[in-house]
C-alpha cells in the first residue's frame, strides 16, 4: 500500500474475487497434470480438529465423489508454540492423519514442493502471516482457516501480499455455509432487516477476544446481514458478550458470545417475508466443497473486503470493551490498521 489508507480504495484494489480470474480455470493446467491425476493437498498445522476432519473427508476410501481427485499427501504439524490447548493436540493428530497415508514433514519449505494446494490450518492466528507468505511466494492457492490472523493489521497484509504475488486466498468459518444461513442469504425471507446470532466466545489471551472462537457467530451474522456495518458497541461480562452493529442503512445486527452454559451455535434472521431460525447441525463438508471449488477455479467465494469487515467488526468490539461499551466506527478501526499495515514488508 503506497498511499494514505482509504477503506473504499482498499476494497477496490484487494477484492480477491478478481484474483485468479486471469489464471487458467483448471488447477490441473497450472501444475501441468492431466485431469485424471490427483491434486496433492498439503496441510500446515495439525493443532486443530479441522485438519483431521478435512483429511478424513478427502482421503477416506468412501470419500464423496465431489472430493475425488483431491488427496492430502503431506502435512507440517507445527502450529502454536505457547497455546496449550493447541500444541498438546499435535501428537495425537499426527497419528490420526498418518492413518490416511499422510506424510509428516519438518518444515513448510519441505512441504511446498510435495503439494499443489494448501490448507493453512494452524489454530493460532499469529503465525499465519509468515506461513501464508511462504505459500504465496511458492505460488500455491491457499485456504486459511479461522482466524485468518490475530489482528486486523495482519489480515490486511495477508490480502495485500496475496495480490502482490497474484495468488488467490480466502478464509471462512464453516458456519457461513450452514444450510439455513445460506438459504436466508440467498433471499428466502427477502431482504434481511436484522439478525441476532450466537456462538461460544472462549477467550484466548493471545488474541483479541472474539477472534479465537466468537468468529463463528460473527461470520454467521455477516453472512445474513451482508456488508455495510458502520459502528460497533459491546457489553462485556466474564460470562457473556453482546456486540451490536449498526449498518449504514439503519439495520441492526447483534452477536451474543457465551462462555457459560450449554455449547450452542445459532441465531435468528428477521426478513420482509418472515423470520427464520438458523439450524443447529453444523459440519465441515459444505465448507470443504467451497474450498475444492476454489482450488479448481482460483475464484474466491468470500472476497477480502467481506472478510476484512468481519475482522474490523471484532477489532472494533475489542476497542469498545476498553472504552466501557462506547460506539466505535468501523472506518476508524480500518484506517488505524491500514496505517500499521503499511509498515510491514512482504
Amino acid at each position: 500500500m503506497n498511499k494514505e489508507f482509504n477503506r473504499r480504495d482498499f476494497v477496490k484494489t484487494t477484492a480477491m474475487g478478481g484474483i485468479g480470474l486471469g489464471l487458467t480455470s483448471k488447477i490441473t493446467s497450472i501444475y501441468g497434470k492431466s485431469s485424471s491425476d490427483t491434486t496433492r493437498v498439503g496441510i500446515i498445522g495439525l493443532d486443530t480438529s479441522h485438519s483431521v476432519a478435512f483429511t478424513k473427508a478427502l482421503n477416506s476410501p468412501d470419500a464423496g465423489v465431489e472430493f475425488k481427485g483431491y488427496k492430502v499427501v503431506a502435512a507440517y504439524p507445527k502450529g502454536s508454540t505457547d497455546i496449550k490447548s493447541s500444541f498438546e493436540r499435535i501428537p495425537g493428530y499426527i497419528e490420526d492423519v498418518k492413518k490416511f497415508g499422510v506424510e509428516i514433514v519438518n518444515s513448510i519449505e519441505e512441504l511446498l514442493p510435495k503439494i499443489d494446494v494448501v490448507l493453512l490450518e494452524t489454530n493460532d492466528g499469529r503465525p499465519h502471516l509468515d506461513q501464508a507468505l511462504q505459500v504465496f511466494k511458492a505460488g500455491k492457492r491457499v485456504f486459511i482457516d479461522k482466524p485468518i490472523s490475530a489482528s486486523l493489521t495482519d489480515a490486511i497484509v495477508i490480502f495485500e501480499a496475496a495480490r502482490h504475488y497474484n495468488v488467490p486466498v480466502f478464509s471462512a468459518s464453516s458456519l457461513r455455509y450452514e444450510q439455513v444461513t445460506q438459504e436466508i442469504a440467498g433471499g428466502k425471507i427477502g431482504k434481511v432487516f436484522g439478525a441476532d446470532t450466537y456462538s461460544p466466545a472462549t477467550i484466548e489471551k493471545t488474541h483479541p477476544d472474539l477472534f479465537w472462537y466468537g468468529i463463528h457467530g460473527v461470520e454467521s451474522l455477516f453472512t445474513l446481514m451482508g456488508q455495510g456495518c458502520k459502528s460497533v458497541s459491546r457489553i462485556n461480562t466474564e460470562k457473556t458478550d453482546v456486540v451490536v452493529g449498526v449498518w449504514n442503512d439503519g439495520r441492526i445486527g447483534t452477536f451474543r458470545g457465551t462462555r457459560s452454559g450449554i455449547y450452542g451455535l445459532g441465531g435468528t434472521a428477521f426478513g420482509e417475508k418472515g423470520n427464520l431460525t438458523l439450524g443447529e447441525e453444523h459440519g465441515y463438508n459444505p465448507l470443504l466443497l467451497k474450498i475444492i471449488e476454489f482450488f479448481n477455479t482460483g475464484i474466491v467465494p468470500v472476497t477480502s473486503d467481506q472478510t476484512l469487515e468481519i475482522y474490523a467488526f471484532m477489532e472494533a468490539a475489542e476497542v469498545s470493551k476498553t472504552k466501557g461499551g462506547a460506539s466505535i466506527e468501523i472506518d476508524d478501526v480500518m484506517q488505524k490498521a491500514g496505517k500499521q499495515a503499511k509498515k510491514i514488508h512482504y
